[in-house]
């Protein structure tokens, strides 16, 4: 062995050799600006991340109910100790870093017959030995536990960012049941209030046909609208009922009482501020887990690597030993021992190949997966964009809709109770009137849903 050798492998232990290819972000599969035209919004300047959950959200019964979700929803008490477990997957790992120390006692005696002596004569002997030493080091030449501790840090990142993923969904959910809740139960007072006023219509008919001013048709056409407004009624009822069971379960816990009102039409959700495709990379939380992954993956590779070359494991340790307890640190007593073990792969039937082989396949899915999530994400922002771009006008025109219907069901009252017009067209302008008012309460419900699915497709303000 030639002087210079020794001194390599001293500086490669020392310093550390890593066979980890070196790691490079893939180019985003996206174009670098969002869609365009009459279908979409302009993208609002600012960022995201600058504009947390509650500012976010204007409803203070909505903020409450958030909060509680937070603080007991199973699916965030998974997420949090999945990530307690990755960080102590990573702290196990990086243990393998440093030479285990042990202190090791140990003492005892035999008795040895006679006929198994070789003096022939029967005898005790005692040991006792105290050391402390190394045990199984591995000397990280070629990086491997350094690549699997990489690896290691990397999935524990990425739970962190899962985590942080489950939170934003989690008050997304909780956001869009609440206002299902909130919109039903206006959607039932828009009924029931509906439905008094064809009650009363009924009990006029009634009495007109009596008085011999209303047909038998009128009276039943009257009875129809009632019916099918008690039936509509008795349908929210249960929705209602239905919609804080689920929002019971989001939230872990029961629904908060005497929750302040809601108004729908208000200003319930801030502006969204988009920014630029590329924000995407730093902000949504699946994005940026899918990116460990892909690190995770590519240390992997390191370590498959590192398996073809030799390995060298120590186990030493030093301390006394003596047949007499009561000379165990006497002088003379020292003992000391040194096992160095090297490993050296020469044929295992293609394993090490395969690893290697497995490894690589499995960054190329890695990269994969980054690409699929960052496509997902800027069809989400894409799609919010066109919502957004829609959905303001649409609502406009339901709201016109429902005033000309306001009108019209006026006018057909009093064409009606002038004997202008049969009860048949103002039984339908009453029944279109009601359609137009749970449409408008439907379509804001929407336009509230989507604002926050696009706050939740950028992936900000979820801290």
């Amino acid at each position: 062995m030639t002087p210079k050798l020794p001194l390599l492998m001293l500086t490669m232990v020392l310093s550390g050799c890593s066979l980890v290819p070196t790691y490079q972000r893939p180019e985003a599969p996206v174009p670098a600006a969002y869609p365009e035209g009459s279908a979409y919004a302009a993208p609002a300047q600012g960022t995201v991340a600058q504009l947390n959950w509650e500012t976010f959200f204007h409803d203070a019964g909505l903020r409450r109910v958030v909060h509680v979700a937070l603080a007991n929803n199973r699916d965030m008490q998974k997420a949090a100790l999945n990530v307690a477990a990755y960080r102590a997957r990573y702290r196990i790992s990086g243990a393998a870093l440093v030479p285990e120390v042990e202190v090791q006692a140990t003492g005892g005696r035999a008795r040895t017959p006679a006929d198994m002596s070789a003096s022939g004569e029967q005898s005790t002997a005692g040991s006792n030995t105290l050391q402390v030493g190394i045990v199984n080091y591995e000397i990280d030449l070629w990086g491997r536990l350094r690549s699997l501790n990489q690896s290691a840090l990397s999935a524990y990142l990425s739970t962190e960012e899962a985590k942080r993923g489950v939170q934003i969904s989690l008050i997304a959910d909780v956001a869009a049941a609440y206002l299902t809740w909130r919109t039903d139960q206006q959607l039932l007072d828009i009924t029931s209030s509906t439905l008094q006023n064809y009650e009363h219509n009924l009990e006029l008919v009634t009495a007109s046909s009596m008085a011999g001013t209303a047909s038998d048709l009128d009276v039943r056409q009257a009875r129809t609208l009632v019916l099918s407004a008690r039936g509509q009624a008795q349908a929210y009822v249960r929705r209602i009922a239905q919609d804080e069971n689920a929002l019971r379960l989001l939230l872990g816990a029961q629904v908060p009482a005497n929750l302040p009102s809601a108004d729908l039409f208000g200003q319930v959700l801030s502006q969204v501020p988009t920014g630029l495709p590329s924000d995407l990379l730093q902000q949504r939380p699946d994005i940026r887990a899918a990116e460990h992954n892909l690190m995770a993956a590519n240390a992997n590779i390191g370590a498959a690597r590192a398996a073809f070359f030799p390995s060298i494991t120590l186990t030493g340790g030093a301390g006394v030993a003596s047949t007499n307890l009561g000379h165990l640190f006497g002088s003379g007593s020292e003992s000391w021992s040194f096992v160095p073990q090297i490993h050296i792969p020469i044929f295992n039937g293609g394993r090490l190949k395969a690893s290697l082989d497995y490894a690589e396949i499995q960054k190329e899915i890695g990269v994969a997966s980054y690409e699929q999530a960052v496509q997902a994400a800027f069809r989400e922002v894409a799609d919010g964009l066109a919502a957004m771009g829609t959905w303001g006008e649409q609502l406009q025109s339901q709201h016109e809709l429902v005033t000309t219907s306001q009108e019209v069901s006026h006018m057909a009252q009093l064409r009606y109770d002038e004997g202008v017009d049969s009860y048949l067209v103002l039984l339908d302008a009453q029944r279109q009137l009601l359609a137009a008012r749970q449409k408008l309460a439907s379509d804001r419900l929407a336009q509230l849903v989507a604002q926050i699915q696009l706050f939740k497709a950028l992936g900000g303000g979820w801290s």
